[in-house]
């Protein structure tokens, strides 16, 4: 009866870390993890609410500096008109 062959000795790989090192890696996946949704949050925004050109502003808004109070009320306007539909 012929012998039998031997199996290799599979190497395992361990990781050891104490308990600053497992805190430390939260505290950095933590920081990743906000900044991702900040910056998702900041990309959301500037989707949703691209800025308005000049030219969309009619001359005598563009020239008297009230642009910025007539786009507030253009966008309140809007979110009613989305909420009785």
């Amino acid at each position: 009866m012929a012998p039998r062959k031997r199996k290799k000795a599979v190497k395992k790989v361990k990781f050891q870390l104490t308990r600053s090192g497992i805190a430390g890696i939260g505290v950095v996946c933590f920081c990743i993890f906000l900044w991702m949704f900040l910056l998702g949050v900041w990309a959301g925004q500037s989707l949703l609410f691209p800025p308005v050109s000049a030219k969309q502003l009619s001359p005598v808004v563009r020239d008297s500096g009230e642009g910025k109070q007539v786009l507030d009320v253009i966008r309140i306007e809007a979110e009613k008109k989305k909420i009785k539909s």
